[in-house]
């Protein structure tokens, strides 16, 4: 692609078998991924791809006159296979689960009418389409104080930047369906057969397709990397980053994507950021392999792109985090990327700590969120 394409919820007519046979040709992961391989060469059009937490892998095979690493190509691949085997398995697990009484109550819930998005939330939460697991996060997460912190209304023109795995997505789809838009971005689904970034995006399409009732009003936005477009300028009152600012700065690409967040906002629009917070004193530009930034970073990266602070909260925060693990973020619960190694200790530390902030975009009023609803 040459540009930044939205569609309305893709690829209706293909077939749950369809997709289980597109998956088995790529790979794709549930949550936040391990970090990628060494960066590609600055001006290098490596795939990647935005999910909710998600981070691009470069295609296995190395670019016009790089060396590759057999061992690193080995392990890359193994990772392909095994995320190829993930996916189908995921999406026939879905197929398998996903009644038509949970079509019909996923449609209902997205023709619901709601006096506002803490009681839209509350409802959307105990829903029976959210995927097995998903409620454990719930308490890490705090969904409904943070999306009301953040400003998101059921009439609210949203954009999510990496729908991921979908967690958020569930939230925010049936949100939005009755009275508001919702954009999500993630890669191309028919980019590279060998890239990673290919099957982040078949598991977005994946994600989307299985319920028209739910995700058929949903827009899906695929990115240009070098040059993303989320929407026409000025269109969205909100968008959200939600654990994503450290693959931008991963891949080179923090302020491509910030200024493409300025752009499709409307003077005075919201800049949400959820992000895993590093221990201050140390630039992003050495933390955020990690998965970590500090947020005196983000703060001043943010507003240089033409943002103002308006509100920080501690809903996210942990305390316990230390942030400082052999394998980053990554080694804390849902990844858990040791293995059982130290399993009991990690998940007693739980989800990484994270800040919580609200920005406008300069030049508009600023305008005051509803109150979030106290934590229980």
């Amino acid at each position: 692609m040459t540009r930044s394409s939205i569609t309305r919820a893709p690829l209706r007519p293909l077939t749950w078998g369809l997709l289980v046979a597109a998956a088995v040709t790529s790979g794709c992961k549930k949550d936040d991924p391990a970090p990628a391989p060494a960066k590609p060469p600055v001006g290098s059009a490596a795939p990647m791809a935005t999910g909710s937490g998600s981070g691009a892998t470069p295609a296995t095979g190395g670019g016009s006159g790089s060396a590759v690493d057999p061992a690193k190509a080995a392990e890359a691949a193994a990772a392909l296979g095994k995320a190829k085997d993930e996916l189908a398995a995921d999406i026939a697990g879905e197929k398998a689960r996903w009644t038509a009484a949970i079509e019909a109550e996923a449609a209902a819930l997205a023709a619901r009418s709601f006096p506002d998005a803490a009681a839209a939330l509350a409802a959307i939460l105990a829903g029976s389409h959210r995927e097995p697991g998903n409620a454990e996060r719930d308490a890490h997460r705090h969904p409904i104080e943070t999306l009301t912190f953040l400003g998101v209304a059921p009439d609210s023109s949203v954009v999510e930047f990496g729908g991921g795995g979908g967690w958020y997505t569930e939230l925010l789809a049936p949100l939005l369906a009755k009275s508001g838009t919702y954009r999500v971005t993630g890669a191309d689904p028919a980019g590279p057969n060998d890239a990673m970034a290919t099957v982040y995006g078949q598991r977005l399409e994946a994600f989307l397709a299985k319920s028209p009732g739910l995700y058929g009003k949903a827009l899906r936005v695929v990115l240009d990397p070098a040059a993303p477009t989320l929407g026409p300028d000025g269109s969205a009152d909100v968008v959200l980053a939600i654990r994503e600012m450290h693959n931008w700065q991963r891949r080179g690409a923090l302020d491509t994507n910030l200024r493409a967040a300025n752009a499709v906002l409307r003077p005075g629009g919201t800049f949400g950021v959820v992000q895993h917070r590093a221990k201050p004193g140390v630039a992003g530009e050495v933390t955020g392999e990690q998965g970590y930034l500090p947020e005196a970073w983000v703060i001043e990266r943010v507003t240089a792109a033409g943002f103002e602070l308006a509100e920080k909260s501690e809903i996210n925060a942990n305390p316990k985090d230390t942030a400082d693990y052999p394998k980053g973020v990554w080694t804390l619960p849902p990844n858990f990327r040791e293995g059982d190694t130290d399993r009991a200790r990690y998940a007693a530390i739980g989800e990484s700590d994270r800040m919580t902030l609200r920005f406008v975009k300069a030049g508009g009023k600023v305008s005051s969120p509803p109150a979030a609803p106290a934590s229980p």
